[in-house]
């Protein structure tokens, strides 16, 4: 599969989804997201059971904003609806396959039960 643009009008739909979406928060004169791109690129095609992303932050820059995205590349992965990964920079291709795998290995009912509890703890504390 190849990658797909997202905007401030497809994001939300794309993250909240079943499966894994990965996000590329890129610009076009970040050298370092122009070298990632083909790495990104081949990876979309070779796990098609997944979304691939591509965000351009210079052309979406209130969701950017929104996302807090302060450095490129930044690579954000969602696993049923639920970020389980950022981190700005490039990565290697045998680090984002790697990644791509720990993903797919998650025990999402364990991930969904972690971010239960922790907005029940986050929604327990008395205003400051």
């Amino acid at each position: 599969m190849a990658t797909i643009d997202l905007t401030e009008s497809t994001f939300e739909k794309t993250v909240i989804g079943d499966g894994i979406v990965l996000v590329d928060a890129w610009a076009s004169w970040c050298g370092p997201c122009r070298s990632f791109a083909p790495t990104y690129e081949k990876a979309s095609e070779e796990h098609p059971d997944a979304v691939f992303g591509k965000l351009d932050t210079e052309a979406n820059q209130n969701l950017a904003a929104a996302l807090e995205i302060q450095s490129i590349p930044t690579l954000m992965i969602f696993r049923e609806g639920v970020m389980v990964y950022r981190e700005a920079g490039a990565l290697p291709p045998a680090a984002l396959e790697d990644l791509i795998g720990q993903v797919k290995g998650l025990d999402m009912a364990d991930v969904h039960r972690q971010v239960a509890e922790a907005n029940a703890e986050r929604d327990a504390k008395p205003e400051a």
